[in-house]
């Protein structure tokens, strides 16, 4: 669902419809990338205490929480996770993992898949760690 509509601020809740929807675009192109590279998708947009994790997947024990950025360029997209955001994955990991033991048992990682405005899908395995 769309955010809703600030008051006095005409247009934003436009704006906010159309990142909305190119947000979940993109989750589903890079879901669709991550299936097709042999992932099992274990959570979507995960709601925890710290904040919202937007694909966890596991593939062969490997536990992966990404985060997926769209921009208009895969250079833009590389560019848009910031430390305070990385520290937000890493709490909501800890807390999705706090209420989902059994998971990781070969290891985790956070990887970021970044979405272009036409299409191009890339990820980036093991983007950042703790402390980075």
């Amino acid at each position: 669902m769309p955010p809703p509509e600030a008051p006095g601020v005409p247009g934003r809740r436009l704006r906010g419809g159309r990142a909305f929807v190119a947000g979940t675009q993109a989750e589903a192109a890079a879901e669709q990338a991550l299936v097709a590279a042999g992932w099992q998708v274990l959570a979507r947009r995960a709601r925890t205490p710290a904040g919202e994790l937007d694909l966890v997947v596991e593939r062969d024990g490997l536990l992966a929480f990404v985060e997926v950025k769209a921009r208009p360029s895969l250079a833009q997209a590389a560019h848009a996770l910031g430390r305070r955001q990385r520290e937000r994955l890493m709490a909501g990991a800890a807390c999705w993992l706090a209420d989902n033991p059994g998971h990781g048992a070969a290891g985790m990682r956070f990887d970021v898949v970044l979405v272009a405005a036409d299409g191009t899908v890339r990820r980036i395995a093991d983007a950042f760690r703790a402390g980075d």
